[in-house]
């Protein structure tokens, strides 16, 4: 039998989960998902600030999506958020239980690898690095030049991106992450929040070696509406950014929804082409906002299996 084809998808909150739950359908896929522990927002801002472990949240949602379905009891009690208005109110219950082991496991991974265990997922969920960091960013705003601290703050910002930051830089990988990633037939970038969930990983230097020096084919995945961090940026805008943080690393492909960048397709080409990637049309889209991971799993898929992983 054919061994499995090994997959490292990289990326943070919902972006990420689309293509978790896309590839965790995947027949004969040996996944793993390298997430960013940048975030300070919402719950897991409040956590980060009193607590020192890692941002809960993205590595939930990432649990979450990759979680056996015949498990769906315990899924839905990880995801539920607290209501009211007291000490709980807004806190997911995935993000206490992660807490909890984060403070039980000196080694996050340890922590990561035992909540999958309850959940029954279908990857490996490892963060980029075992320790927390932050995102800044120098953003042009109504002729203005701002630098902006953290993750939330960069991606409500409607400002346009010239340069980002993670700190401290000097941070070593995941060892598992960086072994992972060394392994892998292919690395999955995107769809999510391009300069917060998806760029991220690019800016650590090691990381960005680790990725550069594997032998993995890579796609991304081009988001299908803008957000906040990216008011004004076509598509192509978001492939010439990638290309900006990449530092010579290399993509093969780039997927894109065929009903969203209908507009844009000839310049979105050349982009990729840029990139000396191909461009990969499919229909992916869930709505304007959300892929679909049933087909964005299809077009995936496909692309796996041409390719082949071994």
């Amino acid at each position: 039998m054919r061994r499995p084809t090994k997959v490292v998808a990289f990326g943070g909150g919902r972006g990420l989960a689309a293509s978790l739950t896309a590839l965790s359908s995947l027949d004969n896929i040996d996944l793993t998902a390298v997430v960013t522990v940048a975030d300070d927002g919402g719950s897991s801002g409040q956590i980060r600030a009193t607590r020192p472990v890692l941002p809960p949240g993205d590595l939930r949602k990432a649990l979450i999506a990759t979680a056996d379905p015949t498990r769906v009891s315990l899924t839905e009690v990880f995801g539920h958020r607290f209501e009211g208005t007291d000490f709980l109110a807004g806190h997911p219950v995935g993000n206490i239980i992660l807490t909890a082991l984060l403070e039980r496991y000196p080694n996050p991974v340890e922590a990561l690898d035992r909540a999958a265990e309850a959940l029954g997922c279908r990857a490996r969920i490892l963060p980029m690095a075992n320790e927390r960091l932050d995102i800044e960013a120098d953003i042009c705003l109504n002729g203005a030049d701002h630098v902006i601290h953290g993750q939330h703050n960069v991606a409500v910002n409607p400002g346009r991106v010239d340069r980002l930051r993670i700190t401290p830089v000097d941070v070593e990988p995941c060892p598992e992450a960086k072994e992972a990633i060394g392994q892998a037939d292919w690395h999955i970038f995107g769809p999510g929040s391009w300069y917060t969930s998806v760029i991220p990983h690019l800016l650590l230097p090691k990381l960005r070696d680790a990725v550069k020096a594997a032998s993995a084919r890579r796609a991304v995945v081009v988001n299908l509406a803008e957000e906040n961090e990216t008011t004004g940026l076509s598509l192509p805008g978001h492939l010439q950014a990638l290309a900006d943080f990449a530092s010579g690393v290399r993509f093969h492909y780039v997927i894109a929804d065929d009903t969203r960048c209908s507009n844009e397709a000839r310049s979105l080409n050349q982009a990729a082409q840029s990139l000396s990637a191909q461009l990969v049309l499919g229909r992916v889209a869930a709505d304007s906002t959300s892929h679909d991971p049933q087909a964005l799993a299809k077009v995936l898929g496909n692309l796996l299996h041409d390719e082949g992983g071994s």
